[in-house]
């Protein structure tokens, strides 16, 4: 017999261009004529490309408080969700990239505050999740937090974003091509819940964006809006799922190993595309080769020296990559790859 399972979804997703302009309109339905207390998590450079105009539109609904995060350390997120319950805000909005809006989402989780979802670059997939990746000291921690009330995303904003962080958001797409079929060989050999519709949403966002990835490279509003409308579709599948299952899988592992061993070296969605590439030859899918061609055509890296890290710490990567979540079985299996295996996987791929 099935367990119980809520499905929450975001109750406005706006795309498109001026749809920052929408901002006051969502707080105001919000606020219902009262005042309210409104915390903004954003970075210093998004302050000055998006932030400050959230603030100002944010100050006419009552009072506000402003977090600018340099990281999305477990410590960074405790600290400011602790204020944010403190000062009991209403709303919390992140404003910005990855750190900013998972920030966002677990401070309002914490806090009991309602959540909305700006991103100013389209680098991954979790403005519309319900998840928070967060940095810890040994190993990153990815959590169930609070799906955003709403998600705004202006793409002529986004589009102005720099061309690595929308590249990064391609990879981020298509490391479901892997994440997917982890989940079902988990289902198969462990018995673990496994939702096909999640699983094939999830699967179309890495389609899509495989099939426009021209289109989305050249950064345009028009590509930008195909991208971003993927990442929350990516999005959507792990709020049906009720875990991040459909987009994050072995490929994910090897991003965050890579994160930890060379921290603020890789962007995530560049690791991820890396890890698609590694963990499609290991599950003998001739598909790798396609997405490796890809990738090199629009300019994310598909080699260590692209990289700009030494070949020893992608060995490494692959060899503790099954150690990150230990409770996530995945191509990797329980003991993962010998250092000659990963060896072998990263010369057959030409990584190294």
């Amino acid at each position: 017999m099935s367990s119980i399972h809520e499905i929450t979804l975001p109750l406005k997703v706006i795309v498109g261009n001026g749809a920052i302009n929408t901002i006051p309109s969502v707080l105001r339905e919000l606020s219902e004529g009262k005042s309210m207390r409104i915390g903004i998590v954003t970075g210093e450079s998004t302050y000055s490309v998006g932030g400050w105009i959230v603030e100002g539109m944010a100050r006419g609904f009552g009072e506000v408080f402003v977090y600018r995060v340099r990281d999305s350390t477990v410590d960074t997120a405790s600290r400011i969700a602790e204020d944010a319950s403190i000062r009991q805000l209403d709303v919390v909005i992140g404003v910005g990239g990855g750190k900013s809006i998972d920030v966002a989402k677990y401070a309002g989780f914490k806090a009991g505050a309602i959540v909305i979802s700006v991103p100013l670059a389209p680098s991954h997939d979790g403005i519309a999740s319900p998840f928070a990746s967060l940095k810890g000291s040994d190993k990153p921690y990815s959590m169930m937090t609070r799906v955003p009330y709403a998600v705004i995303a202006d793409t002529e904003v986004i589009s102005k974003a720099p061309r690595r962080l929308i590249l990064s958001g391609i990879g981020d797409l298509l490391g479901k091509f892997v994440s997917v079929r982890d989940w079902e060989l988990s289902h198969r050999l462990r018995g673990e819940y496994y939702g096909e519709y999640a699983a094939q949403l999830a699967l179309l966002s890495a389609k899509h964006v495989l099939k426009y990835h021209d289109v989305i490279a050249r950064g345009s509003p028009e590509g930008v809006r195909i991208l971003v409308e993927a990442l929350v579709s990516s999005g959507v599948a792990m709020c049906i799922a009720g875990s991040s299952r459909p987009a994050s899988g072995s490929e994910h592992l090897f991003a965050h190993a890579l994160e930890l061993l060379a921290p603020g070296r890789v962007l995530h969605g560049e690791g991820v595309a890396l890890g698609t590439i590694i963990m499609l030859y290991v599950y003998g899918d001739p598909l790798w080769r396609r997405i490796r061609g890809v990738m090199k055509k629009i300019g994310l890296p598909t080699t260590s020296v692209e990289l700009g890290l030494p070949g020893e710490v992608l060995v490494k990567a692959l060899t503790i990559a099954h150690t990150i979540r230990p409770e996530r079985y995945t191509i990797l299996g329980e003991k993962g790859l010998s250092e000659e295996a990963a060896v072998k996987v990263l010369r057959e791929t030409g990584v190294v």
